[in-house]
């Protein structure tokens, strides 16, 4: 079964958690405790309806206050599709967990509100979007029961968001706009009634499709080893594998590759998955390499095809969304994580801040404070072999972790 895992976005109050939670309960989701629980803190607070939001908000104060602050996993399934949702929080204060939550999703929800129209939060969560090049964004617009389920409202939203999409400089995006009501279900799971003019899918319908595509299908193979595999059994005395996931494209047995950073060549000889074994395996995939000749390989090294190869660089260029209280400063040396490596770094340059507004840079910024973006360049201790975010985003993806504190102070993509 494939599993699709999706971001939700939007401004407050747009209704994120209440469409998830009639995900969940249209696709019989929800234990009969859970439902029980949503039934009962309904009629407590006087609403004659289910308050699906219950289904998502864990925390305590997003329960009293009626707004999403951490990010939420949740999951739910099809009959053909395993789904995981990240339910992001809406606030500005918040960019970062939306990072965080879309930077591993695969598509994107936008939730709009049909009677505010496009917002502020909705240019922000628009631009994280297209930073983290997610290529299938759906644009919910919601509450449609709130403004007599108009198209003229529907078409003069859909007009904007893609105006704004026409200023993004990520043209492979593909948008799909959704009129629903997540309170009454229309267009969620089941198709409505009352809105006769829109001939397209349903929400459901529209993510079990994204199923069918596969993400960063043209990337080259990247194979980071998480460890060695040496069981020293009587049987498998002599067997020495490569555990790891691959990260874009695939690799298969008979397939030159080149180890990382030494350089070293080789070709495939096994590939294993438990105790089964394949002549093939792809993106996505975690399994265990076996190679023709006996080479030093230890944790951290990477395996690529030796036509394939990543840049190799001591110095990048990124765009780093800061997560810190502490601000980003020129000079400031950090741990950067890269997959499994780590090394040392110095931020050598601050270029600019992004606004997220689409209305341009600051240039030459004096630091960057918590939830801005902005363009660095970087200094490492020793070598990184990498790949552009928008060619393999596992391999073209880091984060710095502040050496004093040993907190994430920062997420950034390669240019």
């Amino acid at each position: 079964m494939k599993v699709v895992k999706i971001a939700t976005a939007g401004s407050v109050d747009d209704g994120k958690s209440t469409l998830i939670g009639r995900l969940l309960y249209d696709t019989n989701s929800l234990t009969e405790d859970k439902l029980q629980a949503i039934e009962e803190k309904s009629k407590q607070r006087g609403f004659d309806y289910l308050d699906f939001s219950l289904a998502t908000d864990g925390l305590v104060a997003e329960r009293e206050q009626g707004i999403t602050i951490d990010v939420a996993h949740i999951y739910f399934s099809t009959a053909s599709t395993s789904f995981i949702i990240a339910d992001t929080p809406g606030h500005i204060e918040y960019t970062r967990n939306m990072v965080t939550g879309a930077s591993t999703s695969q598509a994107s929800i936008v939730l709009i509100d049909a009677r505010k129209g496009v917002v502020e939060q909705t240019y922000r969560h628009f631009f994280i979007n297209n930073l983290l090049r997610l290529k299938n964004v759906i644009i919910a617009i919601n509450k449609m029961d709130l403004v007599d389920y108009s198209e003229e409202v529907f078409n003069q939203i859909k007009e904007e968001i893609t105006s704004l999409a026409s200023k993004s400089n990520h043209k492979n995006q593909e948008l799909t706009f959704v009129p629903l009501s997540a309170l009454q279900g229309d267009n969620v799971v089941i198709a409505s009634e009352k809105m006769s003019w829109y001939e397209g899918k349903t929400l459901l319908e529209n993510l079990e499709e994204l199923a069918q595509k596969d993400e960063q299908e043209n990337a080259q193979a990247r194979f980071p080893i998480q460890t060695v595999i040496r069981p020293k059994t009587e049987k498998h005395h002599d067997f020495r594998g490569y555990a790891g996931k691959i990260y874009g494209g695939e690799l298969a047995v008979g397939d030159e590759v080149v180890v990382l950073p030494s350089e070293t060549k080789s070709t495939i000889k096994g590939i294993y998955f438990f105790d089964e074994e394949y002549q093939k395996a792809t993106q996505g995939s975690s399994v265990t390499i076996t190679l023709e000749n006996d080479v030093n390989i230890s944790r951290g090294d990477m395996l690529v095809k030796k036509n394939e190869l990543p840049n190799v660089a001591k110095e990048l260029s990124a765009t780093i969304c800061w997560m810190d209280k502490t601000p980003l400063t020129t000079s400031q040396k950090y741990y950067l994580k890269h997959g499994v490596h780590d090394v040392q770094a110095k931020i050598i340059s601050l270029n600019e801040t992004i606004k997220t507004d689409f209305s341009g840079k600051e240039k030459a910024p004096s630091q960057l404070v918590l939830n801005e973006i902005g363009e660095v360049d970087l200094k490492l201790s020793k070598p990184l072999f990498f790949d552009a975010y928008e060619k393999n985003k596992a391999n073209g993806a880091f984060i710095l972790i502040n050496p004093k504190t040993n907190t994430t102070a920062g997420v950034g993509f390669i240019n």
